[in-house]
């Protein structure tokens, strides 16, 4: 198993990845070379290919990361404790951490984070390179656009469309759709 990124977000990919015993041979990140949790990080050599997880909690960073990187052989991490309907679909490069529940009928993009003890219900769609932060609720057939992040402890009301690249800030209630690109915080959600 490969990471690209070496900060808080990729200690949290490795914890997940030893306890799955998964090795990981290599660790990559621009600013390299130092160690991040006892493992060497390097620069990234082109013939490093096989098996990548892109390990960047910034969402327009891991998109950019995945175009540079092309035609990658990407794979997905997902924590033993995530309860997860066999009927969900879960793309690659996405990684689910500890606590998460993700319904039936649900589909995650690729590249996508779902935070610590983040909840998702039935028929829920999230785009690729979408971030679910910790403890952050999506009640059913919530649609999450591409590069979006819903904050931590955000509610989601049902059939609710969050549109491409938008922020959803922490303990935010989302009771009508988001368009693209804007911010929206408090109790009832307002864009800023």
């Amino acid at each position: 198993m490969n990471l690209y990124g070496a900060s808080g977000h990729a200690k949290v990919i490795i914890s997940i990845l030893e306890l799955l015993e998964q090795k990981i041979t290599n660790i990559f990140d621009d600013r390299a070379p130092f160690t991040l949790l006892g493992y060497p990080v390097k620069v990234f050599e082109k013939g490093d290919t096989d098996f990548f997880i892109i390990s960047v909690g910034n969402n327009k960073k891991r998109k950019k990361l995945a175009k540079k990187l092309g035609a990658i052989h990407y794979t997905k991490a997902i924590h033993p404790s995530a309860i997860i309907d066999k009927r969900v679909i879960i793309d690659v490069g996405t990684v689910v951490m500890a606590g998460a529940i993700i319904n039936v009928d649900t589909h995650i993009g690729k590249h996508s984070i779902i935070n610590t003890a983040a909840s998702i219900d039935h028929d829920c769609k999230i785009d690729d390179f979408a971030h679910i932060s910790p403890n952050a609720t999506l009640c059913g057939n919530v649609q999450v656009g591409e590069g979006s992040q819903i904050g931590a402890g955000a509610v989601v009301n049902p059939n609710i469309t969050i549109g491409k690249w938008a922020i959803i800030g922490a303990g935010a209630v989302i009771i009508n759709d988001v368009p693209d690109g804007v911010t929206v915080v408090g109790n009832p959600g307002r864009v800023l």
